[in-house]
């Protein structure tokens, strides 16, 4: 019997999610970025702090972010987009759901690479077409996967995968956003 072994402790999310149908209330998380202006279009995003399991909780270390353009929009580059960040997003946790689902399937994954492309037409947030949206037009995701396991359970891994993900859920469904001035 070969034990598989893909670095997801997954005896420890099926106990969370045994608790957690039992606590609903620690089950609710608040997940916090914080941006602060740099100059010209370029900022700098932190992450370290959330609210989970009924009381505020740090990551391990505080991680920093640099949000800028690149230079054809006249910017120095020193970061990626805040659209990117989206795609970023998805594909850390696309990926995460399929070392979960892998490990807890017994598939021993060899390696997993995403591309994720966002088409985005930018004469919306130019102003320059009030038809034209904002945001991305459409986004792919394509996944090559090498692991112990026919296509079909691959496909069934990414499947999963997409089905528990929060962040396509977040940009495949309609999200309430609030957005005030202190």
């Amino acid at each position: 019997m070969t034990t598989v072994d893909n670095g997801v402790n997954v005896q420890a999310l099926l106990d969370a999610r045994e608790v957690l149908k039992g606590a609903p209330e620690a089950a609710r998380f608040t997940w916090r970025a914080s941006s602060k202006w740099a100059e010209g279009v370029r900022s700098t995003v932190t992450v370290e702090k959330f609210f989970g399991l009924g009381q505020e909780q740090s990551h391990k270390s505080e991680s920093v972010f640099s949000a800028d353009h690149p230079e054809v929009f006249a910017a120095p580059d020193n970061g990626i987009t805040p659209i990117e960040f989206l795609l970023v997003g998805l594909a850390g946790c696309l990926t995460a759901g399929v070392a979960s689902v892998a490990q807890n399937r017994g598939i021993q994954l060899r390696s997993v690479e995403s591309t994720v492309e966002g088409n985005h037409d930018i004469r919306g947030i130019l102003g320059a077409d009030s038809d034209v949206r904002n945001g991305f037009n459409d986004i792919k995701v394509t996944f090559t996967i090498d692991a112990d396991a026919s296509k079909e359970e691959i496909e069934a891994l990414v499947a999963q995968s997409q089905k528990r993900s929060a962040v396509y859920d977040a940009l495949t469904n309609p999200t309430n956003v609030t957005v005030e001035v202190a």
